[in-house]
């Protein structure tokens, strides 16, 4: 394993993807614009959560030019990537996932299409792929809502319009599996969370951040699983 400028370069990248995503995630959820002078995402002694993000952001930009080699698939899925992080804090915190936010991944996505490698996406992959993530999520969420009701279970609207995001983004060559493990993820966890005692079967919790944790796998590893899985 081999570091070069690159490397770094992107780590400060993440540094300061880490802290635009601390921002707007502070200041999505009230409606209100960022303004650089009253950053909350600044004043880290508040909490733990902006330490975490731009920590973690920068080591796994830092990574990843090692495992994304081809400049256009780079850039465009750092960009994938930086938008799936500020889904998981926002979902984490305010159980919400913002239109704005996935309706922006998705146009980038399907801009993107055009410039990455064939294995990674094309513009076909892209509509299909969106179209599949949206059809199987959007028939999860009305079955979960004619069983259980609306409201009482943790799938969204906003978990279906991030699926189809990330149909866009991961191509149809991929989605499946990251649907697939992003349901697997969040069933894990959520039993462990249930035999812990920390959460009831009537908590209702946020489930995008697991199809995000998903989709960023699939980002960074998904054309080379599918190659060897298919």
């Amino acid at each position: 394993m081999t570091f070069t400028a690159l490397n770094f370069i992107y780590a400060l990248i993440g540094i300061a993807a880490g802290v635009i995503i601390n921002a707007l995630a502070d200041y999505l959820p009230s409606s209100s614009t960022p303004l650089w002078p009253q950053w909350r995402a600044w004043r880290w002694s508040e909490r733990k959560r902006p330490y975490l993000v731009i920590g973690g952001t920068a080591v796994l930009f830092f990574l990843l030019p090692l495992w994304l080699t081809v400049p256009a698939n780079l850039i465009f899925n750092s960009l994938y990537i930086a938008i799936l992080i500020l889904i998981i804090v926002t979902d984490l915190e305010h159980r919400l996932i913002f239109n704005k936010v996935v309706y922006t991944g998705t146009v980038l996505a399907l801009a993107g299409s055009f410039f990455v490698t064939s294995d990674e996406n094309n513009i076909k992959l892209a509509l299909v792929g969106g179209i599949v993530g949206f059809v199987i999520f959007y028939v999860l969420y009305w079955f979960a809502n004619k069983l259980y009701g609306s409201g009482s279970v943790a799938l969204g609207l906003g978990d279906v319009k991030l699926a189809l995001m990330l149909g866009v983004m991961l191509g149809f060559h991929r989605i499946f599996f990251a649907l697939f493990w992003g349901i697997v993820l969040g069933g894990v966890i959520t039993l462990i969370l249930l035999l812990s005692r920390r959460v009831t079967r009537q908590t209702a919790l946020p489930y995008g951040q697991y199809l995000a944790l998903a989709g960023i796998g699939m980002l960074i590893w998904g054309a080379d699983y599918v190659q060897r899985f298919l």
